[in-house]
């Protein structure tokens, strides 16, 4: 597949949809540089390149992403990571400081399943060797927080969680297009 078309892919789907990409390539010509940021490429490198300026170009869109990841926002769940501030419809939710680490891994791989192990090594360490059902315990809690906005956090039943977008859908953990067969599951069902 070419860069193009794999540039258009990794901008559709919801779990690279904020992936940067820089393209380099030996394309030089207007309308490849066009098309390359048309389809949602964040910079276009042509060849040949020095390494010092590909770093420098790294670390510009780095740095725009850095900005970016501020802020989460889906039109009905809106966190701001530095004031660790959470609103679900404009309403404040209040999260312990464990519960909005927790949220933030979450929506940090959102569209991907985290794992427990994942989700317990970032929330509570590598090192920590406490009972895992402490970690079904904080999603309980940071679910009965966010009220309305609760059906973002799924349950995969025996692997761990995944955080999806509501986009306005996730009223009573009912998203647009899922049967309840795909909602989460009450946390007393699953090990």
């Amino acid at each position: 597949m070419s860069g193009l078309e794999l540039c258009r892919r990794l901008r559709r789907e919801p779990a690279t949809r904020r992936t940067p990409i820089i393209m380099l390539t030996a394309r030089t010509a207007e309308q490849d540089i066009a098309a390359g940021l048309a389809l949602g490429a964040d910079d276009y490198v042509a060849k040949p390149f020095s390494v010092r300026e590909l770093l420098a170009r790294v670390r510009a869109v780095l740095r725009r992403f850095d900005e970016a990841d501020e802020y989460y926002t889906d039109g009905r769940l809106s966190i701001n990571f530095t004031s660790m501030s959470v609103a679900c419809e404009g309403v404040a939710v209040k999260l312990k400081r464990k519960e909005f680490t927790l949220l933030s891994v979450l929506v940090a791989s959102a569209g991907r399943v985290a794992t427990r192990q994942h989700l317990l090594d970032h929330v509570w360490g590598p090192n920590h060797y406490g009972d895992t059902r402490t970690l079904d315990v904080h999603i309980r809690r940071v679910r009965q927080a966010l009220g309305a906005c609760a059906g973002c956090i799924e349950t995969v039943i025996g692997v761990g969680y995944r955080f999806v977008q509501c986009e306005g859908h996730c009223d009573d953990g009912e998203r647009q297009g899922l049967s309840p067969a795909h909602l989460s599951v009450p946390e007393q069902e699953h090990a």
